[in-house]
């Protein structure tokens, strides 16, 4: 169902933006250790501190964005699901079972929440997959400070925030889900490799 495609985008970003912003905080306090335990030699390691103000500025507000716009949109549409499961006498213990209720397709769907979810996940809907992979990659770049060598460890977790939402999901996850999948993939492939025209430059 169309609705179901929408909800799920979020659930598979959310979880896949989540498990990236806590690898690059693990990331960020390994750096430090290692610098801390270095005695010997010298070792040149790019300086944050050399970095353009502006730049970090526009990496800061991009994340504080895109996790502010993801939270209004899953509260919205938690707030249409639970509506749909009250009047069907269902009830959500965790967000996983919402999940689950929609995978398991055995609901019905007002008209207006229809046409909504099938707006959001058109070509050039808010959770189709060109916007939604964009987002994704942005926010993994946005994480990253911009530096395609750390493109494999955002990528790595991407693919956990994945299947994550698989598990939630219960089952093998839409087809919207894997062509955002492929999308994504794609997009890192091509940051990582330099082969794109950078949007994030200050």
């Amino acid at each position: 169902m169309s609705s179901v495609g929408a909800v799920n985008q979020t659930s598979y970003y959310s979880k896949a933006a989540d498990t990236a912003a806590k690898t690059s905080g693990k990331e960020t306090t390994n750096e430090a250790e290692k610098s801390a335990n270095k005695s010997e030699g010298v070792v040149y390691e790019r300086d944050s501190s050399t970095k353009n103000t502006n730049y970090v500025k526009k990496n800061s507000a991009l994340i504080k964005q895109l996790q502010a716009d993801t939270d209004a949109r899953l509260s919205q549409m938690r707030s249409i699901v639970e509506q749909m499961m009250s009047k069907q006498g269902s009830a959500i213990g965790k967000a996983d079972s919402m999940w689950r209720f929609l995978a398991d397709g055995n609901f019905t769907v007002s008209a207006d929440v229809k046409a909504q979810a099938q707006k959001d996940i058109a070509d050039d809907g808010y959770w189709g997959v060109e916007q939604t992979s964009d987002r994704i990659v942005d926010f993994a770049k946005a994480l990253s400070g911009g530096d395609s060598a750390k493109a494999d460890k955002m990528i790595a977790a991407f693919q956990k925030g994945f299947e994550q939402a698989t598990k939630s999901w219960g089952k093998k996850l839409p087809d919207i889900s894997q062509r955002t999948y492929d999308a994504v993939m794609k997009k890192f492939d091509a940051w990582k490799n330099g082969t794109e025209t950078s949007e994030m430059e200050s």
